[in-house]
């Protein structure tokens, strides 16, 4: 142990040729960090982004409701994230009468601001180091379950024993693969209201057709409001809350970007794998990911055409659809990048440096059989790896009514080992079945059915959607009424029940089982040849994949070349959107008030320096899922943008970041603020924010 701390330690200070790519802790950012960051015009010190007893950047930097990201933007609470963050919420709160996603919202006062039940935003307030605590008693001769055992009790005592307020959570979280531990001090505030989003023709522009590509010209942003109790301490909702006063909130710099600008993104992202061997990235994107986008398309092809031929779909399926094509188009870009960036025979190149390390350095023996015995472990788990995300796609992602199904037997199953269980079950399956028939057409859920079940089983009978009581959410619940035994009877009774049932047993029987069996031993062997790599080849560039924990990374502003003869300028405008634009189109609609505002060049103090409205920016950023909403932050610490997205070719860097490919798109800050103030009125907003000028 003391040995693998002394090389975090390394990693930690010394100084590398590469200063670009990577999701860096914030509580360690002196040393290598600080000086890169400084080499790309970065004016902030390591404490002016983390700091313990003083306000800092890290205090404006908010996970949204533990998916996305957001930041602060005004002494009153005012936070801003991206449209698609805020997507469910916007939905929730839109009718027919009153289509928020259509025509956008725009509290016009505080009292109008509309709470969301279960939405939370958590800040972190410290992160500590607990290494040493949560692996103490750990041995190399445990095996895999007795090793986690040990952890997790050693989890509980730091958790038990740590210092804090009454009203902040605690959170242990491992890193590089289970070599090194932190504890993560946050508070969570759970009254969060919508304050404005712009249409979905603005918040959405350019929909599925641009998703993950470049140029993009998509306003993908809305604002919420945090409010706190009397204490300004995290509270549920009450019309007696107040707005939160933060410790920090972002200056808002309307200087505009230039190529080379440095740029830093703040934020939690989700999940990446960096040090995966080369089998492992051919598994993914050769066999796994290919079957999951052909689930993926079919479904899409007929939610797709019935939105776009009935408004009422339209509303009802705009999250979900949202939801299954981001995915789809991400893995296919993925594999796009990993081929065009030649990341398998890269890996295999390090994994031959990495091999002939081991003898030159005089390291254990045993780590030349890793990269053997991965080979080895793969190709047993691949096909079942494949068939349980298979099943996953089918019956959770994609069909609701399988999805149903799916939850039905959880609770035949929970109410069947124990009666006693009974209420707090069917609570669980009310809520939800409530939740999908929230947003449920039957004949578009029969159409995916249709599509999808034949690319996972011979056995396809749609007949069961005429003899169901799922399809209709009072028959639904009828089925849990009485008893334990009278519930589980009438369940049985059901041909869709008794369809799918055959499916799922099968999946917690046999499937999941072989999959939890065969992945047990290459998660342990991926944390032996994450600490093997780092004592073998330790000059490479190493960080933490990403957990869905705070990271900084940072960049510069840069375009790029996807393919031979084409370069994509660092940023979009304005006039993209009106070239793009096709009138009544699913996705290339554009309101005539924007379109007046454009041919009237009224962009007031936001237009570029050319006269133009920017739109968005590029930028070589190391983000991924969850980084959505975070900030683009200038080499001052003020706002230039708002990350939402990455080129289709560089989302890939989930597995391989290539700077030389590999760009993160971010909302041009100035286009929010034209947008919150020439096209919605929303001034009240603006002047909440404090607008800089570091450039001048």
């Amino acid at each position: 142990m003391r040995k693998l701390n002394l090389l975090f330690a390394f990693l930690i200070t010394c100084t590398l040729t590469a200063q670009q790519g990577g999701m860096w802790i914030p509580s360690l950012l002196k040393g290598m960090n600080e000086q890169e960051m400084t080499s790309l015009g970065s004016k902030l010190t390591a404490d002016d982004i983390y700091n313990v007893n003083k306000s800092s950047l890290k205090d404006a930097i908010g996970h949204f409701n533990g998916g996305c990201t957001s930041e602060v933007i005004s002494k009153k609470g005012l936070i801003l994230t991206n449209h698609h963050c805020g997507f469910g919420q916007i939905q929730s709160h839109s009718t027919l009468e009153n289509d928020y996603l259509k025509d956008g919202f725009w509290a016009k006062d505080f009292k109008d601001e509309l709470p969301n039940e279960d939405l939370y935003v958590e800040f972190i307030v410290r992160i500590d180091d607990v290494t040493m605590q949560a692996l103490q008693g750990v041995t190399d001769a445990m095996d895999a379950r007795t090793r986690q055992s040990t952890i997790d009790k050693n989890i509980n005592q730091i958790q038990k024993n740590v210092q804090k307020e009454d009203w902040q959570l605690t959170k242990v979280r491992p890193f590089y693969k289970g070599n090194q531990y932190f504890l993560f001090v946050t508070e969570k505030f759970e009254d969060v209201r919508l304050v404005g989003a712009p249409p979905t023709s603005i918040g959405k522009f350019g929909s599925d057709t641009d998703n993950w590509v470049f140029p993009r010209h998509t306003g993908d942003f809305s604002l919420f409001r945090i409010y706190a109790d009397k204490n300004n301490r995290p509270a549920k909702y009450s019309k007696d809350n107040k707005p939160y006063k933060p410790k920090h909130y972002l200056p808002i710099s309307i200087d505009g970007v230039q190529e080379d600008d440095f740029t830093m993104v703040f934020g939690f992202p989700g999940r990446t794998n960096e040090y995966l061997p080369a089998v492992a990235i051919e598994h993914i994107t050769e066999e796994f990911n290919p079957t999951n986008i052909a689930i993926r398309e079919a479904a899409l092809k007929v939610i797709d055409a019935n939105m776009k031929a009935n408004d009422a779909v339209r509303i009802k399926y705009a999250s979900k659809q949202a939801r299954i094509a981001n995915a789809w188009k991400k893995w296919i870009g993925e594999n796009l990048g990993i081929k065009k960036s030649n990341a398998i025979e890269k890996r295999k190149a390090f994994e031959a440096k990495f091999t002939e390390a081991i003898d030159k350095k005089g390291l254990p023996a045993d780590y030349k059989n890793i990269l053997p015995e991965f080979d080895k472990l793969y190709k047993d788990f691949a096909p079942i790896n494949i068939k349980r995300r298979n099943f996953i796609e089918v019956f959770i992602v994609t069909n609701e009514l399988m999805q149903m199904t799916y939850r039905a037997y959880q609770f035949e199953q929970a109410v069947k080992s124990d009666a006693s269980k009974l209420e707090a079950a069917k609570a669980s399956l009310v809520g939800r079945l409530k939740g999908i028939h929230k947003n449920y057409d039957v004949n578009v859920d029969k159409g995916v059915y249709e599509a999808v079940m034949p690319l996972y089983s011979k056995n396809v009978d749609a007949s069961i959607y005429n003899h169901t009581a799922f399809t209709n959410l009072d028959s639904a619940l009828a089925l849990l009424e009485g008893s334990a035994d009278e519930a589980v009877a009438k369940l049985n009774n059901d041909k869709a029940y008794t369809y799918a049932k055959p499916f799922i047993e099968e999946f917690y029987t046999s499937i999941n089982k072989e999959y939890q069996e065969k992945n047990e031993p290459i998660l342990a062997l991926q944390k032996k040849y994450m600490k093997a790599q780092m004592e073998a080849v330790p000059d490479a560039r190493y960080f933490p994949d990403a957990n869905s924990t705070l990271r900084v990374t940072y960049g510069k502003v840069k375009g790029y070349s996807p393919r031979d003869a084409v370069y994509y300028n660092h940023v979009s405008y304005l006039d993209g959107v009106v070239e793009k634009y096709v009138p009544g189109d699913y996705e290339f609609d554009v309101p005539k008030k924007l379109l007046d505002l454009y041919y009237a060049q009224d962009f007031g103090e936001y237009a570029d320096s050319n006269g133009k409205m920017p739109v968005c920016f590029l930028g070589t950023n190391h983000t991924t899922g969850g980084n959505s909403g975070s900030p683009a932050i200038d080499a001052h610490g003020n706002l230039i943008g708002l990350n939402f997205d990455r080129v289709w070719e560089g989302t890939m860097s989930d597995m391989n970041y290539d700077p030389a490919i590999c760009r993160n798109i971010m909302v041009d800050i100035r286009y929010v603020l034209f947008i919150t103030d020439k096209y919605a009125g929303a001034k009240r907003l603006i002047k909440e924010m404090k607008l800089v000028h570091p450039k001048k």
